[in-house]
């Protein structure tokens, strides 16, 4: 690995921590970034997911007074994500790599499609909050949960998109208090496939160091003053970073 490849990879961390702790879809920097450089899908998502675990906690952390009075909510839908993130991890290493070349395109693709519809999604969830609305969703958001920590642990992009618009939908809360559970359960999901993957798969260790230093940096920046960055420009970054990908994955395949 040469000086700029370390940089970039570096600089990718940076961007990706700091989206993930405020929009989610930080794999739609770092994973591409790989594939430029020329690392195979499947050791550049491993090690893509272990080197995030930092930055993701350190989003979480800097949420932490939007966590309080949360911890019932976090356990029952964290035991949700832990699950979910378990067997994402374990399909990713049953399934051939082949399989996950095929897919890949498409869950990129459907996660930029979220982040394009996010501004509608958040106006909804707005709407939504002066309804009624059961304070825990009841089982179909437990399984929702799940069924995004699945994805989380897989492959990951944008759950933290999938995330939010359940909880908007559903549950009566701030919305920042909702993103604030958002990043634990992101944790939570990469956490434990993170483990998986350090156990029993391959991970290139000088990618995952870079790009946990950058994350963390960019998780602990985007808490703070996430906020005050246009969304609308993100959102360009995240498209263009994730069809470009796209692009990069069909044509190598």
């Amino acid at each position: 690995m040469d000086v700029v490849e370390a940089v970039a990879i570096g600089a990718a961390g940076v961007a990706a921590g700091g989206m993930n702790a405020v929009v989610g879809s930080g794999t739609l920097i770092t994973f591409p970034t790989l594939l430029a450089f020329g690392y195979p899908p499947v050791l550049a998502n491993v090690s893509n997911n272990v080197g995030l675990v930092p930055g993701v906690l350190s989003g979480a952390y800097g949420y932490r007074r939007e966590l309080r009075g949360q911890r019932r909510r976090l356990i029952r839908f964290g035991a949700a994500s832990l699950l979910g993130g378990l067997a994402g991890a374990l399909l990713l290493l049953r399934l051939p790599d082949a399989a996950f070349r095929a897919i890949v395109p498409v869950l990129i693709l459907t996660a930029c499609v979220l982040v394009l519809v996010q501004p509608r999604l958040n106006r909804w969830m707005k709407a939504r909050q002066s309804a009624n609305a059961r304070t825990d969703g009841g089982l179909p958001m437990w399984l929702g949960v799940l069924g995004t920590g699945v994805y989380g642990g897989y492959f990951g992009a944008a759950q933290g998109v999938l995330l939010m618009g359940m909880f908007g939908a559903v549950l009566r809360d701030d919305l920042q208090r909702l993103n604030a559970a958002k990043n634990v359960l992101a944790s939570l999901v990469n956490g434990i496939a993170a483990v998986v993957f350090i156990a029993v798969a391959d991970v290139d260790w000088a990618v995952a160091g870079l790009i946990a230093a950058g994350s963390t940096a960019g998780g602990l920046l985007g808490a703070r003053v996430g906020r005050r960055l246009p969304p609308a420009a993100l959102r360009a970054v995240i498209v263009t970073v994730g069809v470009s990908a796209s692009v990069l994955l069909i044509v190598r395949s």
